[in-house]
């Protein structure tokens, strides 16, 4: 075990332990969306956990760095603040904000981190970016709705993990990149019927149950 300071508060976590995991689970809260507890290489692509560590001439993300002794770091300094306001902008400008509609609405994590930002959901200061798909239903138990998704990677990091095989990619790129369904003979295999993993990990609703399969369960 190692000794450390997150802001005021000392905590003793094991050395090389993930940075963001420490501070999640001794009650420091920084804001994440890519990120799942035990990932070996976080993918850091939410630029959200943006951290200052004593020494460090620049801010890095918290789910990708590693715990070494008498580790100093900051959570909510100015920069820091700006960096997650600024990546929190970005996500909300290709996100369709129209929560009483969302079955996420009050559990939403973009919700959570806007309260915490001080951060408006609707932003004026960019202009807003859609896909032209509002749902894809090509899948035979899921529907995905790509004007939800903030791109974090967590359904298609958890089919792999459970499956050894991924039902779910990333596909296009730049801005018009999207979750996507494999179209593949092998994927037709995997039991999305009874997993729905991924529609549990998703932290904005943007993988739900086909609602006449919900209904025959």
């Amino acid at each position: 075990m190692v000794a450390l300071q997150i802001d005021d508060k000392k905590i003793e976590v094991a050395e090389g332990s993930n940075l963001l995991e420490a501070c999640l689970d001794n009650g420091i809260y920084i804001p994440n969306l890519c990120h799942l507890k035990g990932m070996l290489h976080p993918p850091a692509s939410c630029r959200l956990c943006f951290v200052e560590i004593e020494g460090s001439d620049h801010p890095v993300c918290a789910c990708s760095t590693r715990v070494v002794r008498k580790m100093s770091v900051r959570t909510n300094t100015p920069g820091v603040r700006r960096l997650q306001k600024t990546a929190l902008q970005l996500l909300l400008s290709a996100h369709d904000v129209d929560c009483k509609n969302c079955p996420a609405n009050r559990q939403c994590a973009l919700q959570d981190m806007a309260k915490l930002l001080k951060v408006a959901l609707k932003t004026k200061s960019l202009d807003q970016l859609l896909k032209e798909t509002r749902i894809d239903a090509s899948h035979p138990f899921l529907d995905h709705y790509p004007n939800r998704c903030v791109l974090c990677g967590k359904c298609v990091y958890v089919c792999r993990r459970q499956h050894k095989q991924a039902g779910l990619t990333f596909a296009r790129r730049g801005i018009d990149t999207v979750i996507a369904f494999y179209d593949h003979p092998q994927t037709e295999q995997l039991p999305c019927d009874t997993c729905q993993a991924c529609v549990e990990v998703c932290p904005v609703a943007a993988l739900l149950p086909k609602l006449e399969h919900t209904e025959q369960r």
